[in-house]
């Protein structure tokens, strides 16, 4: 499954790396691919994932999940 969510606050390497590691610790998670320049993050997963995971993992890392990208 992949989700394509919308994450406020990401600017350099280092926070893409940050929000990579706290995403790719969530179970199920496979592969995480940022784009810092759209501020999308794409989630590849075994199952769906809880938004509210994906939020708290997000937070984690220090930045802000603004939903999914339509």
């Amino acid at each position: 499954m992949e989700t394509v969510y919308v994450v406020k606050g990401m600017t350099c390497g280092h926070c893409a790396g940050s929000v990579t590691q706290e995403l790719s610790a969530l179970p199920g998670v496979e592969h995480v691919d940022v784009a810092l320049e759209t501020g999308q993050v794409t989630v590849k997963s075994a199952a769906a994932l809880a938004e509210e995971a994906v939020r708290e993992a997000v937070d984690e890392a220090g930045y802000e999940l603004v939903g999914t990208a339509k």
